[in-house]
């Protein structure tokens, strides 16, 4: 009898212990009819592009068999009658890519890299298989976006972009694309990351996703469950699988709009070089964590300049809106048109500040010299407490070869084994222009900050010069 009773309750135990993938097996999703609805507006993309090559490969495969190839005489004459310099030879060269439309008169969304040097651009409609020649309407090799144009005689089937920014990691995605030349593919998967950083550009934000993507796939929509496009499937990792980026369809959509209307794009720019903060330089500012950009060189009379901004200054808030990071930053800022007024907030000497600064265009910048008669250089200078021997830069022609305005700083000539200065990275060759946000031009005037607020705070946060550009670099105290 006990036995009886044993085996339904064993039976209600395992089911309990089967994994819930099993279990909740029948409530995934189904993506037949996201595929077929949105794989309409999914194009295939051919290029023809035209390059040189070098000499006929038959040369090389005759040249194999040594210098008493009955073949050698022949190459050297030819070679002889161009001077030693085998003409190129021309052919074209195809490649393949994905896109998609956007509205009913043909405007199609793809990479840049998919257009890019090309001679003829045809695309390929899912629906009636016929090719259509496709004009660049405009391209931003920044963000590696284009936009075209086809002229098909009708009414086309087109994608809306979503909502990027609110995509969450784990949500549901399709890819439809051109993988290695099959024609179209749907690929499931999941958002794997946002806001991922891979080197592709200064305002890389990419989508991570494990949806298959594949040479091919460049220049197709990730789309939600919703059917709308949250990014354009960009970049693969050759060397992993089920690892594929995206632009983020928030990106995107500003870029393609700036692409329709004025074929170009335009963007914001401040004038500043800026780093990020590590700890020790935050608690050096004042500041509680890391956050925000840390400002290490104003241009003069560029927009952040005439707006009061200053070296040392982080950048924490733009238009209210938080400032995480360097490439939060440049993304923010290259969002906003030039000639906007835009309200800044800096942390500044233990303060928030707020600044207007009216942003020019990307990409202007003004570059001023002057010559002057040679003077002997100064004498060099210990600093003990950092391991350091500096010297003034009072020379104009040193200071333009450093990639200094005018003739300032301190000059390091040597650095001391395990010195506090080694240990924070600084090398011969740097110019100290600043510590702790105080400018120093002797070494007397270094180690009086040392000794002062250096050593009550332990830390001591230089603006230097290295090759030209101005980076922070912060020293504990011991």
């Amino acid at each position: 009898m006990k036995s009886k009773q044993f085996i339904p309750a064993l039976f209600l135990f395992t089911v309990l212990l089967l994994p819930s993938a099993v279990l909740a097996g029948n409530d995934l999703p189904s993506f037949v009819n996201l595929a077929k609805d949105c794989g309409k507006a999914v194009v295939n993309i051919n290029t023809v592009k035209t390059v040189e090559i070098g000499r006929n490969p038959m040369q090389d495969l005759f040249r194999f068999h040594g210098k008493n190839s009955p073949f050698e005489e022949f190459f050297k004459q030819f070679e002889d009658k161009f001077n030693g310099q085998t003409p190129k030879r021309k052919r074209k060269q195809g490649s393949l890519g994905s896109g998609f439309i956007i509205s009913e008169d043909g405007y199609i969304v793809t990479n840049n890299h998919v257009i890019a040097s090309a001679d003829e651009i045809h695309v390929k409609l899912q629906d009636d298989g016929r090719d259509y020649p496709a004009e660049i309407v405009g391209r931003d090799k920044e963000t590696d976006l284009a936009l075209l144009k086809i002229d098909a005689d009708k009414d086309l089937p087109h994608l809306d972009f979503g909502d990027s920014e609110h995509a969450e990691v784990g949500e549901w995605v399709l890819a439809i694309g051109n993988p290695f030349g099959l024609g179209h593919t749907v690929t499931k998967g999941i958002i794997s990351a946002k806001g991922r950083i891979i080197g592709a550009g200064p305002f890389d934000n990419f989508i991570q996703t494990d949806a298959s993507i594949n040479p091919g796939n460049s220049g197709g929509p990730l789309i939600d469950m919703d059917g709308r496009v949250i990014g354009i499937n960009t970049a693969i990792i050759a060397s992993g699988q089920g690892i594929g980026f995206a632009i983020p369809s928030d990106m995107a959509k500003n870029i393609i709009e700036q692409l329709k209307t004025d074929k170009k794009v335009s963007r914001g720019w401040l004038g500043v070089t800026i780093q990020n903060l590590d700890q020790n330089t935050a608690k050096a500012l004042g500041l509680r964590k890391p956050h925000g950009a840390l400002v290490n060189s104003v241009n003069e009379g560029d927009p952040a300049d005439k707006g009061g901004m200053k070296v040392g200054d982080v950048i924490v808030e733009v238009n209210g809106e938080k400032i995480d990071d360097t490439n939060d930053l440049l993304r923010t800022i290259a969002s906003l048109p030039p000639g906007y007024r835009t309200k800044v907030t800096v942390w500044r000497k233990g303060n928030r500040k707020k600044l207007t600064i009216v942003l020019g265009e990307r990409g202007n910048k003004v570059i001023a010299s002057r010559d002057e008669l040679p003077n002997p250089p100064a004498a060099e200078e210990n600093v003990d407490d950092l391991g350091l021997v500096v010297r003034p830069v009072d020379r104009k022609t040193e200071a333009d070869a450093l990639g200094l305005k005018k003739p300032r700083g301190l000059l390091v000539i040597e650095v001391n084994q395990g010195s506090p200065a080694q240990d924070g990275a600084i090398a011969v060759g740097d110019v100290i222009l600043e510590a702790n946000q105080n400018p120093v031009n002797s070494s007397k005037e270094l180690t009086s900050i040392i000794n002062g607020e250096g050593k009550r705070r332990g830390l001591l946060m230089l603006l230097i010069k290295r090759k030209g550009r101005n980076i922070f670099r912060t020293i504990e105290l011991k």
